[in-house]
């Protein structure tokens, strides 16, 4: 009797463990075993991902302690600066910025394979400092430059166009060991300032830079799926390409009058090693999934809230209530066995 009563609690047991340990197991987030595989792919490809979280702070940006709260850092990340120099060597060789006007800060996290990249931009003590780059431009930009499965925060602490924001991100990818290729980097570049013009006459319409980005991803795809097939578009084919996403998105009349600066950049892209990496198709599907039924500039809520003080105190709830139960189990089997 008391034989067949302990297996009752062993099974008991055993299955409150396993319910219990699900909620436990989705908050912690495995980086390094999740990225080996992505990483260990992109070694023969154009897309990268990275092996560890990085911070990388504007020169010229202020309050960094309120600065790495708003990002979401803690020890495991590495602390980079993102200098003049820096914006040079990934943006603009001829521009003249100086590190005072390095201001945009990001903070790069690598997430699980198939994740694509996903973008929160954040507010700094209750200001938008942010005031021209929207998060579905930033992340279909720096997938279209190499970059994927990551989620990427950004922040300022004074109001700034945020456009130097993806210096920091080609920075950590450098420090990481992965040499971004510069023809990919600046067609993605010119496409962020491409894009600007179309998203600032539809500002009124939240849905539109998802949109907008999910058209010229989808558009890009077919680049890449051309490529591949020894195909070579032409710029007529392209245009006509992203004519018909537009079409798909129904903002075709929203962005007519905005398209030759946005196909003179596919233009570019179609002519960087990206546009016919064996990968690249795969990794763009799942950002333009981030992106085309986003508003607004949280695209990851839920790596929002595991970085918010009220994520860390759940799972430090989690951990508390796992601690009593084990606790409990321990201490019953002891009392069993004492009355054995």
């Amino acid at each position: 009797m008391r034989s067949k009563k302990l297996s009752t609690i062993l099974l008991t047991s055993t299955l409150m463990m396993a319910l219990a340990a699900t909620p436990v197991s989705q908050v912690i987030v495995h980086a390094d075993d999740q990225v080996a595989t992505s990483t260990s792919s992109a070694s023969s490809t154009q897309t990268h991902t990275l092996n560890k979280s990085y911070v990388v702070y504007g020169a010229g940006a202020a309050d960094k302690d309120e600065l790495s709260n708003i990002l979401g850092v803690n020890n495991d990340f590495t602390t980079l600066t993102a200098t003049a120099s820096d914006y040079q060597k990934y943006i603009n060789a001829n521009d003249s910025t100086t590190n005072a006007a390095m201001v945009s800060s990001v903070s790069i996290v690598p997430t699980d394979p198939g994740s694509g990249v996903k973008v929160n931009i954040k507010k700094f003590n209750g200001q938008s400092n942010i005031t021209k780059v929207t998060a579905q431009q930033y992340a279909m930009v720096a997938q279209m430059a190499g970059v994927t499965d990551v989620t990427i925060t950004v922040s300022a602490n004074r109001p700034v166009s945020g456009e130097s924001a993806l210096t920091g991100v080609y920075k950590a990818l450098s420090e990481d060991g992965i040499n971004l290729n510069n023809q990919n980097t600046q067609s993605a570049n010119q496409m962020l300032s491409a894009t600007n013009d179309a998203i600032d006459a539809n500002k009124n319409d939240s849905s539109y830079p998802g949109k907008l980005m999910a058209a010229v991803g989808d558009t890009t795809k077919q680049i890449n799926k051309q490529k591949r097939q020894g195909e070579q578009p032409t710029q007529v084919q392209i245009e006509n390409i992203l004519n018909q996403n537009l079409k798909k998105q129904n903002i075709y009349n929203e962005t007519k009058n905005h398209t030759t600066t946005i196909i003179n950049a596919l233009v570019q892209f179609n002519n960087a090693p990206i546009s016919s990496s064996k990968d690249y198709s795969s990794h763009v599907t799942d950002t333009i999934n981030n992106v085309k039924n986003s508003t607004g500039n949280m695209m990851n809520k839920a790596k929002q809230f595991l970085n918010s003080k009220d994520g860390k105190a759940a799972q430090q709830q989690a951990q508390s209530w796992w601690d009593r139960f084990v606790n409990w189990i321990q201490g019953f089997f002891n009392v069993s066995v004492r009355f054995s």
